[in-house]
């Protein structure tokens, strides 16, 4: 079942690759829906947003939860004064 649940993530000083090169990305709106390409009923999906231009991601519930993980231990066990923000 869908929640329609949606969250919007403003995404500062962040960059992304499309097809012309690199962007600075504004947002990222993530969400759990019906994937329209991947082989799942319901997907992770995470849209990242430049204006109009728009990069859509759908991942498997387990796949995104070992890149939530993946993510968050590399954040946690970057060396002191290496990140900011």
């Amino acid at each position: 079942m869908c929640t329609y649940e949606t969250a919007h993530v403003p995404l500062p000083q962040s960059s992304g690759k499309l097809a012309g090169g690199w962007v600075p990305l504004e947002e990222a709106t993530v969400y759990l829906d019906h994937p329209v390409d991947a082989p799942v009923d319901h997907s992770l999906n995470i849209d990242f947003r430049r204006g109009a231009e728009r990069l859509a991601v759908e991942l498997a519930p387990a796949a995104a939860r070992e890149l939530a993980v993946a993510i968050l231990t590399l954040l946690d066990t970057a060396p002191a004064g290496l990140l900011q923000g």
